[in-house]
């Protein structure tokens, strides 16, 4: 049977919702999809937020990878219906199921604070995202074998963007997709950050298909301009916001001193979830055992550990007082950021588990990217702009870094030094004499 005509045969009597803050109702017509949202592997999205440590900062951001991947499952049935309706013949039909799948399955291999966790313990979410479609060993695998013994494959490859259908990739992975059409929306949401918000009925109102890909009708421009803009507002004041950082920082050292204790036999409580982790050995069956909740327990049990550092680190993650950040400028100012990391060192803080250097940074868009579709704009006689040389705002975010880097060092460090950090944050050049004359409170003198 083709995959055309399993889906109609897929249709359920009566379509399903599922009510969302965000996009009202999220309609089910597939029962591939709903059986799809009920395997354990999906479920388990339930259990990790969508914004890691940034809940710290903005209480409300108390939203899941489940109802993420709902959202954009929504938004690219959304778009594909108007495809099949306004473009028969620039839509291949026959593309509706694995659009569907891919959109709903794309984050199904995020972990807990999936960022710090992936860098400490070397994981790949998009990785583990193909490995959880592809392996025989998940429901998720049983599910998408219905239609075909290849279908799990085809899911799969939009995933890893070797799709041969540019516009079913650009869909799920592009400069503006449905992924980031819904996280924009649905964080700023639940962030309050409402300059996140941006005109998403135009934007689908304009999309539109074409033989490479996907683009938008000219005269929806200032519908994608709004995008970008909001995209980069929401990185500079939310995802990069410092507190957010600071966590995550504390985080990083926490798990870092854990990873320490347990390679040398004197992490209590080892904690039996984690420590394929540590040991480098971890099948996919153990990290889909992982969630939030797992994370935060071992951080419970941890801040009675009788090694003082993680005990104080995992109590600072709990309670919410995180490591504390100045900004400095990475082309001229590591000496100086070195030399108040040695001071923190000499002031009964251990320098590697109580500072750290952290670097944040996006492109808002870029024309140039070799692995990112530039977003193309569609004059009524089919000819193509790219969007940048149509839009004067978006020239000016497209093509430079929008970011900063920040040294994290103890809370009780920037208040006993206020006088110091003032002069590093407001006067460079006096302060980098300042730490080279040596003139800084030793611990004799403290």
């Amino acid at each position: 049977m083709s995959i055309d005509s399993y889906e109609k045969l897929d249709r359920l009597p009566i379509e399903k919702v599922f009510k969302d803050p965000v996009h009202d109702y999220i309609h089910v017509r597939h029962t591939l999809i709903l059986d799809l949202i009920d395997t354990k592997e999906f479920q388990r999205l339930r259990r990790i937020k969508q914004l890691g440590t940034s809940q710290f900062t903005f209480h409300g951001a108390e939203h899941s990878r489940f109802s993420h991947s709902l959202g954009v499952y929504e938004l690219t049935r959304r778009i594909v219906d108007m495809f099949e309706r306004n473009y028969p013949d620039e839509w291949d039909c026959s593309m509706r199921l694995v659009t569907l799948c891919a959109a709903l399955l794309h984050d199904v291999g995020h972990g807990p604070f999936s960022h710090t966790f992936e860098k400490i313990f070397e994981t790949d979410h998009e990785s583990i995202t193909t490995d959880i479609i592809l392996s025989e060993e998940t429901e998720i695998n049983a599910v998408l074998k219905r239609v075909s013994h290849d279908f799990p494959n085809q899911v799969a490859s939009v995933i890893t963007k070797e799709h041969p259908n540019p516009q079913v990739v650009q869909l799920i992975s592009s400069q503006i997709d449905a992924d980031r059409m819904d996280y924009l929306q649905r964080d700023a949401y639940f962030t309050g950050a409402t300059y996140g918000a941006f005109d998403l009925s135009r934007v689908l109102r304009v999309i539109r298909p074409y033989k490479d890909g996907i683009a938008f009708q000219y005269q929806g421009m200032h519908a994608v301009e709004d995008y970008i803009v909001s995209r980069f507002q929401m990185y500079m004041q939310v995802y990069f916001h410092p507190a957010s950082r600071g966590m995550e920082v504390t985080l990083d050292r926490l798990l870092y001193r854990a990873k320490q204790l347990f390679n040398d036999n004197t992490l209590y409580p080892s904690f039996e979830l984690l420590e394929p982790f540590f040991k480098e050995d971890a099948e996919l069956s153990d990290y889909l055992k992982l969630d939030d909740g797992v994370l935060q327990t071992a951080i419970i049990l941890w801040t009675e550990s009788k090694d003082a550092y993680l005990s104080e680190l995992s109590k600072m993650f709990l309670n919410r007082k995180p490591l504390k950040s100045i900004r400095y400028k990475k082309d001229s100012d590591e000496d100086i950021v070195e030399k108040l990391r040695d001071i923190v060192g000499s002031l009964n803080y251990d320098k590697e588990l109580f500072t750290m250097t952290n670097s944040s940074s996006d492109l808002p868009y870029d024309y140039k990217l070799k692995n990112k579709t530039p977003i193309h704009l569609m004059h009524s006689d089919g000819s193509l702009i790219e969007l940048s040389k149509a839009s004067p705002i978006v020239k000016t975010l497209s093509g430079s870094l929008h970011g900063d880097h920040r040294l994290f060092v103890p809370k009780e460090f920037l208040e006993e030094h206020s006088q110091a950090i003032n002069m590093f944050q407001e006067e460079y050049d006096v302060f980098k004499r300042y730490i080279l004359n040596g003139a800084v409170i030793h611990p004799e003198e403290k």
